[in-house]
């Protein structure tokens, strides 16, 4: 039987944003970015009240529909604990919708809250598989748990009944990699994006994207001069440049000037991972265009604390 917690208890939690597929990884390589969500927790004698913050203020959900909401009882039901009421409260700052991983902060934060809420019961594994069974892939959920760069993996049971596994592993990220963002004005659906890829693909693009996705973990860690050529991607992005013909073009654009561009996630946003600055009037140019330029850093872990008055 599940342990009630005592009204009054509180909890903050910070959640880094995240990139995922890295360009050829599809579903699988992902790396924390130092965009960072924020959630209070607490503890309290009855029902649910939810305040949200910054991005996503006008549109989320503000009931037991909210995404941090479902986390947060799905991280205590593993936990065995249970709360009579709650309040949460969000300070969003990254963007929704955006390829920034926003789904999957929202999804870690609320798992975080509940463990530390609980004592820290879940391990890091747990916390991987709880976050990610809302999403659906472990690529950004792993990447803003564990920080730092994952590869990730899923686990499909052959019987076709129990819950898929979810994994993932940090790997180290050379010190002089930073990202930035290109991030348009405009949401994309990762479900609609999802849709316009193909059921099959050749053998020799399968090939193309083992090999650099292989390249890709290398240049990550130890040789960044190999980031251009570990981003070229034949599995997902082809497809989904009409779809998403700005964020194409910005793509085009930077690695026509050798950068090692690639489109983040489901896109929209266009992600550069570099040890140089990207030059001043390219990043002018997509300003002017409309697109709002992050410069980042590689992010640690999500951290969670408990609070006293």
């Amino acid at each position: 039987m599940a342990i009630d917690l005592q009204p009054g208890l509180k909890a903050k939690v910070t959640v880094p944003g995240s990139s995922a597929n890295l360009g050829p990884g599809f579903d699988t390589l992902g790396i924390a970015l130092s965009i960072y969500d924020t959630v209070e927790v607490e503890v309290t004698e009855s029902g649910l009240e939810v305040e949200i913050f910054g991005e996503g203020a006008d549109d989320l959900p503000r009931d037991g529909s909210h995404l941090v909401v479902r986390a947060i009882q799905s991280g205590l039901a593993a936990a065995d604990v249970s709360a009579p009421g709650l309040q949460v409260v969000c300070h969003n700052s990254i963007p929704q919708s955006r390829g920034l991983g926003s789904s999957a902060a929202a999804a870690v934060a609320g798992v975080v809250a509940a463990n530390v809420l609980a004592g820290s019961p879940l391990d890091h594994n747990a916390i991987v598989q709880l976050s990610s069974e809302f999403e659906g892939h472990p690529d950004n959920a792993g990447a803003s748990a564990l920080g730092g760069a994952v590869v990730s993996w899923t686990d499909i049971p052959v019987d076709g009944q129990s819950k898929p596994s979810y994994r993932a592993v940090r790997i180290p990220v050379d010190e002089s990699i930073k990202a930035v963002a290109l991030v348009p004005n405009f949401h994309a659906s990762t479900n609609a994006v999802r849709k316009v890829l193909p059921s099959h693909v050749t053998h020799t693009d399968a090939r193309f994207n083992v090999s650099r996705t292989a390249v890709m973990t290398t240049a990550i860690q130890h040789h960044p001069e190999l980031l251009f050529e570990g981003t070229r991607d034949r599995l997902h992005q082809p497809y989904r440049a009409d779809v998403l013909p700005i964020t194409a073009e910005w793509v085009n654009r930077l690695r026509n000037r050798g950068h090692a561009a690639y489109l983040s996630g489901a896109g929209p946003t266009a992600l550069v991972l570099t040890t140089t600055a990207v030059e001043p009037s390219l990043l002018d140019e997509a300003r002017s265009a409309g697109l709002r330029v992050i410069e980042l850093d590689v992010a640690g872990p999500a951290t969670g604390e408990l609070l006293h008055d």
